[in-house]
């Protein structure tokens, strides 16, 4: 396995794997005994950064979520797992009642709604101390200013690490780092969005971001990383859900225009160049990218995991990355 640090104050920083384990699905779609072993296996192989959130997946049952933490809090008391993994979680999307959605009827981003997220997070887990916490969502319906410093309170407990940001305007989201620094708080450090070798169009309206999509990883997000080298993104579904290498799976209508086929062509050069699946070129794409990115991958079996695994030590050649960066 190989690392990379979070974070930049010696107190927070952590120094995690360059892959991240999704457990969004454990213990709703993915079974007990199946999640176990893909958690086992994972930190057999060197893995320590699981990420999951306090809503996930309240769409299963129509439920409020916290399925996913609960498994993770059984994992770690059943393995005597301590702070050597770090799990990272996220608040502010849980809906406020079972039949509901973060679309209609998130907690949100208020000072009760992050110290009540964070409690209840924090005892499903089965941690002191929750190493990194992201907000979830955006919440225009609250000041700025009061989610900073509540966020900033829970950092000076000890009750939180690392804090985060996820589907939020990138405006959004300076604008919480300007508050926090000029407040002498800690800010958004860790940066959560879709982002995978195939590029989205921006524009494309939908329920949660009628904008167009705000969780992905565009050109201001990837500017921004340019600019301040203290920052990371996690990139969250870069395998597509399986649309790489799965004819049942097709591509999301995001990914429907002119660039996506020649991408798709050297993307499939390269794999048959290397003898990895697409799946690990992207993923070996990301982990050796010039920008910090760091790919978080969820796996529903353990051949799925051994798949993502493999390409921790994929290394591609200058002109294979060239030629995948210039396709477009």
């Amino acid at each position: 396995m190989k690392y990379r640090t979070i974070g930049t104050d010696p107190a927070t920083r952590r120094e995690v794997s360059v892959i991240a384990l999704g457990a969004m699905l454990f213990g709703t779609w993915t079974d007990e005994e199946t999640a176990f072993a893909v958690l086992d296996r994972f930190v057999e192989a060197g893995g320590n950064f699981i990420d999951t959130s306090d809503n996930y997946a309240f769409w299963y049952d129509g439920g409020v979520g916290g399925q996913s933490e609960e498994l993770l809090g059984r994992w770690r008391r059943s393995r005597g797992v301590g702070d050597e993994i770090v799990i990272a979680t996220k608040l502010g999307a849980r809906p406020l009642a079972p039949g509901t959605s973060y679309i209609d009827n998130p907690e949100g981003l208020s000072a009760k709604a992050i110290r009540s997220a964070t409690e209840a997070s924090r005892e499903r887990l089965g941690v002191e101390k929750l190493d990194l916490l992201y907000a979830h969502i955006d919440d225009a319906t609250v000041e700025q200013r009061e989610t900073v410093e509540a966020f900033g309170e829970l950092v000076a407990e000890g009750t939180v690490g690392l804090l985060g940001v996820s589907n939020q305007a990138m405006w959004r989201v300076e604008r919480a780092r300007a508050l926090a620094a000029g407040a002498g708080l800690p800010g958004y450090e860790v940066l959560q969005y879709q982002h995978s070798y195939l590029r989205p169009r921006s524009d494309v309206p939908s329920d949660l971001f009628p904008d167009g999509s705000l969780g992905h990883a565009g050109a201001e997000l990837l500017g921004l990383l340019r600019a301040e080298p203290g920052l990371i993104l996690v990139a969250y579904s870069p395998l597509l859900t399986g649309a790489y290498v799965r004819a049942d799976k097709p591509l999301p209508d995001d990914y429907d225009h002119p660039g996506t086929p020649a991408r798709l062509a050297v993307l499939h050069e390269v794999a048959k160049e290397t003898g990895a699946t697409a799946n690990q070129v992207v993923l070996a794409w990301q982990i050796g990218a010039e920008l910090p990115v760091l790919p978080l991958a969820g796996a529903s079996s353990l051949a799925q995991l051994e798949e993502n695994l493999a390409a921790v030590d994929l290394e591609l050649t200058a002109d294979q990355r060239a030629r995948l960066d210039a396709a477009h």
